[in-house]
């Protein structure tokens, strides 16, 4: 039967609590490392330099191709045979941060070709260099398309540490696993668990929902605001000169 002495005795429970802490740091830290990884893959599968073009290719076909348990599995049991022993901490990170950012190249490049050719060959042709017409104008309207499946993977990486316990990484659900073996109340351990994923899931969509107003903020396809825009272009001009 159902007991809330052990469901409030998990709830306040130290140790899932440090779970829950070592989910959310492992979570940033791998999104932090990936993000800048899927820029580079991004931009390499973009390259005029085929052997750039066919690495960065197997890379994302090979991590989207395989389950990330195998990797972490392999990163953990199997590069020491190889004479590459990686910590605990370590090897998951590893593990999330390669397969993650094979996900998120995938989202880079299709926000940076959601942006017409066109305006930025517009913009060369007012004498901007590249490194500017990534910065006004290709990166700003890629952003705004980007900004929610990266919103989205963040979330479901919260969710993907879990595989990590797999590898002894005490994150919150290897946390919960020891916790119920004091008094074997498996269900209102795991219901105690899925709770606090709950709570940190909607705290992160609540910061998502914030970035996406932050980042669309100004962004209009109103009539008045592409007459705005037009008038903005002969001073665009006269500073690129």
């Amino acid at each position: 039967m159902w007991s809330w002495e052990a469901f409030f005795s998990f709830l306040h429970n130290p140790r899932m609590l440090q779970g829950a802490w070592t989910t959310v740091w492992l979570t940033t830290v791998s999104m932090a490392l990936a993000l800048p990884l899927a820029v580079l893959v991004a931009l390499g599968r973009a390259s005029r330099f085929v052997p750039v073009r066919l690495f960065t290719g197997f890379y994302v076909w090979l991590m989207r191709g395989t389950p990330l348990l195998v990797q972490l599995v392999i990163i953990y049991t199997g590069l020491p045979q190889l004479g590459l022993r990686l910590g605990v901490i370590t090897s998951a990170l590893t593990g999330l941060v390669l397969n993650e950012a094979a996900y998120l190249s995938e989202i880079v490049r299709a926000g940076v070709l959601s942006v017409p050719r066109g305006q930025s060959e517009a913009a060369r042709a007012l004498g901007m260099p590249p490194w500017r017409v990534f910065r006004v104008v290709v990166g700003p309207q890629a952003l705004r398309v980007m900004v929610p499946p990266l919103g989205n993977s963040f979330n479901g990486l919260l969710k993907t540490t879990t595989l990590v316990s797999v590898i002894s990484v005490e994150e919150l659900l290897r946390r919960t696993q020891f916790a119920v073996q004091t008094n074997f109340r498996v269900l209102e351990g795991l219901t105690v668990a899925a709770l606090y994923y709950l709570a940190m899931t909607t705290v992160w969509g609540l910061i998502q929902r914030w970035i996406e107003a932050r980042v669309g903020r100004g962004h209009q396809s109103t009539p008045t605001a592409r007459r705005t825009k037009s008038a903005a272009l002969p001073a665009l001009e006269m500073e690129t000169r």
